[in-house]
């Protein structure tokens, strides 16, 4: 009886040892993770979403998140092309798809990537000059990614986009701007005005050959001017009469005579 009881004292903690190793073996991975095991420090393989056992101490797994992730570039100073200094800042949208690269081949994936995408933000930038960055951002954007997507397919990520939010001028350079900007609209409202003026001078130019075409057509339009402007009391009434008008005149008396 003796030797059942020592034995079972014996048989109890290694069974609370093999089921606390049991439970510990089992590792849960969700639908966006996978896991990267090593056993013995070698790689060893990846892991799919759901139940997965892993023996203790001999293996390790380190989870690894297969979601779309930001990086935000923090704002920092690029000089252009034509030597303007400009603060910019940016955010990239990436995700890993080989995630046994992300944990063996580079430490932290996600500050490399920020780092890089700084980088080369300022290589980009610094070979255009200022007004080809501030209307194709796109493009500039783009130029960055391919730079950055290069590099980092290497370590297993996939960099999905990258955007420019902000780009900010020294208050110098906005000031120039603005008067650029007023001066291009002044030019354009001057064009516009000699065009009206142009149209106007032909319209009246056709008006005037109109006129000319029939001899009372002129003299009912100055009727009608006159009638026009004397429907206000008080307003002056100034005739401009035709240089011929007194050997009209001489004409009419010697016939009465």
């Amino acid at each position: 009886m003796e030797q059942i009881l020592s034995l079972a004292a014996c048989l109890v903690p290694l069974l609370f040892v093999a089921i606390f190793l049991l439970f510990s073996s089992i590792k849960q991975l969700y639908q966006y993770e996978r896991g990267v095991v090593f056993t013995l420090g070698k790689f060893s393989g990846t892991r799919n979403p759901g139940l997965t056992l892993i023996f203790p101490v001999i293996q390790t797994m380190r989870k690894v998140d297969m979601r779309i992730k930001t990086a935000d570039v923090p704002r920092q100073e690029v000089m252009t092309k034509d030597n303007i200094p400009m603060l910019v800042n940016a955010v990239v949208y990436f995700k890993v798809v080989r995630p046994e690269d992300v944990v063996i081949k580079i430490e932290d994936h996600v500050y490399a990537i920020r780092q890089y995408t700084q980088a080369a933000l300022r290589d980009v930038i610094g070979n255009h000059e200022l007004d080809f960055v501030l209307s194709e951002r796109e493009k500039i954007a783009n130029s960055i990614k391919e730079i950055v997507d290069a590099e980092t397919s290497g370590w297993g990520v996939d960099v999905e986009s990258i955007k420019i939010q902000e780009i900010e001028l020294p208050a110098e350079m906005k000031r120039a701007m603005a008067k650029q900007a007023e001066a291009e609209r002044e030019r354009r409202a001057m064009i516009i005005a000699s065009q009206g003026e142009l149209s106007a001078a032909e319209n009246l130019r056709q008006a005037a050959e109109t006129l000319a075409q029939s001899a009372g057509a002129l003299h009912l339009r100055t009727l009608q001017t006159i009638r026009d402007i004397a429907a206000d009391p008080s307003e002056k009434i100034v005739l401009f009469v035709p240089s011929d008008i007194n050997n009209t005149l001489s004409t009419i008396m010697s016939k009465k005579e």
